[in-house]
């Protein structure tokens, strides 16, 4: 807990603290184990995992919706690929056609 209240930029009571980390813990997003007569915390997912369940979520989320979302999606993404990385462009092309390739055999 004092690692938590040294880290963050400005001074929060202590029970404010508590109630966020015990409200994280409740949606499943910290662990705990008790030591002492303290709780340790400790995150669920590292930072790749919790980035890979969001961008999962917010993608099923518009594919979800009326035709135009997913197509929206997808021209959006392009385009941020094209403006940030070429080389990204092209790995998403060989994942296509991996995907292609493994719906085709009827794998996944």
């Amino acid at each position: 807990m004092h690692d938590v209240v040294e880290s963050l930029e400005q001074d929060l009571a202590y029970t404010t603290i508590m109630t966020t980390l015990g409200r994280l813990f409740k949606k499943g997003l910290l662990k705990r184990k008790k030591e002492c007569r303290a709780f340790m915390y400790s995150a669920m997912l590292s930072r790749p995992e919790w980035e890979r369940r969001e961008a999962d979520s917010l993608i099923a989320e518009f594919l979800a919706g009326p035709n135009p979302s997913g197509q929206l999606l997808i021209s959006c993404l392009l385009d941020a690929v094209c403006d940030q990385d070429a080389e990204l462009l092209d790995e998403l092309e060989k994942k296509i056609r991996v995907k292609r390739t493994e719906l085709s055999r009827g794998t996944k």
